[in-house]
């Protein structure tokens, strides 16, 4: 595995809060990392969501081997760039720990940045599988991959016997890299995939994509992005006749689709991680999110505030806050979360995780189908 260029001192993360003469109080930093700008905040918001929760409840019940967790927010607008320029301010503020990002493509740069700070990431949402590729030390999810979830969705579309299947994408690592697993999985079972084709995020005008999608005669279409670019493909697909079922991933589960696409979202086929809050064992937690205001419903809520409690946990069970330490104990450890038994294998990833499909409805709910 490769080793820290820099690793931080065993007391990295925790930095010194002076309060009143002769007395002070540890902290432990844990920066936030995801959009809470931009086209997909929605999902940024269930992320610091999460995250807060867990923060203020751990803090609540004592804090970390005496200490107290501080949460640093930052906003990487789900922009590469910005996420470089947000891990740098990261390093320089002395967080150990972070929970992010959101987008994979702004996870992948910004995790190049933790590895060799020393400082230990866990990503709540990006499921590209290239971020844990590269046999990083201090890189963890608590979400599972693209090539779990691709295959989830096209065994789906496989068993309802398509004549021939669209496979869209925007270019981006994330979309395009679960549209890829989606065509191959449709290929190796020998479904015909008419098109494999790219839009450009942030474009408004689909009508030429429905055209082609018409004119191939495709009666399913799996579209591998976020939703904002999948709610206006809808509503045009219907303003234009097409008739078509379409599918995406949990980058298009989110409510604001509706209120882009209308009624034209009803029967929408996304795959998500299980409704973790309607556990049973979970209902105590819910009533707090709850108790402030908060859904949590959205697929990355839970997530997120398992993210911060792995890092307390692995801390604990470390006895140390030295990044490097607690990445040791994360993988040698079995631990109890909101989303189920969390175990890791060597290249951070949980050894197990579970997608569902579910069928999108016109007022925000959804139904299982599988």
């Amino acid at each position: 595995m490769k080793t820290p260029v820099k690793k931080l001192v065993t007391a990295v993360g925790a930095s010194i809060a002076l309060m009143g003469a002769g007395h002070a109080a540890a902290e432990i930093k844990i920066g936030i990392a995801g959009p809470m700008t931009g086209p997909v905040a929605q999902y940024g918001d269930m992320q610091f969501s999460g995250s807060r929760l867990a923060i203020e409840r751990i803090n609540a019940a004592g804090g970390v081997m005496g200490e107290q967790l501080v949460a640093v927010e930052v906003d990487d607008v789900c922009d590469p760039k910005q996420a470089v320029t947000v891990a740098n301010r990261l390093v320089n503020e002395g967080v150990g720990f972070v929970v992010g990002h959101l987008c994979s493509s702004s996870t992948q740069p910004a995790s190049d940045i933790y590895e060799d700070e020393g400082i230990l990431m866990i990503t709540p949402a990006s499921t590209s599988p290239d971020i844990t590729e590269r046999g990083y030390e201090l890189v963890f999810r608590t979400i599972g991959l693209d090539s779990m979830q691709g295959p989830v969705a096209a065994n789906y579309l496989i068993s309802q016997k398509p004549k021939s299947v669209a496979v869209v994408h925007d270019k981006q690592q994330y979309g395009e890299g679960i549209a890829t697993a989606v065509r191959d999985t449709l290929q190796d079972a020998g479904v015909e995939v008419a098109m494999f084709e790219g839009i450009t995020a942030g474009d408004k005008d689909f009508s030429s994509l429905v055209t082609k999608l018409k004119q191939a005669g495709v009666d399913y279409v799996y579209y591998g992005g976020y939703h904002p670019e999948l709610g206006l493909i809808l509503r045009q697909a219907r303003q234009g006749d097409l008739d078509a079922k379409f599918m995406g991933p949990e980058g298009v589960g989110n409510k604001d689709i509706n209120t882009i696409a209308g009624d034209a979202a009803e029967g929408l086929l996304v795959t998500l991680p299980p409704s973790f809050d309607q556990k049973a064992e979970n209902q105590e937690l819910v009533k707090a999110f709850e108790a402030k205001g908060e859904d949590p419903s959205g697929p990355f809520v839970l997530t997120s505030y398992t993210a911060v409690q792995l890092i307390a946990n692995g801390i604990e069970q470390a006895k140390s806050t030295d990044p490097v330490d607690v990445a040791k104990a994360l993988r040698s450890g079995s631990f109890q979360t909101p989303i189920g038994t969390v175990q890791y294998d060597e290249k951070g990833d949980m050894k197990s995780f579970e997608f569902v499909v579910y069928e999108w409805h016109s007022d925000g709910s959804k139904t299982p189908v599988n």
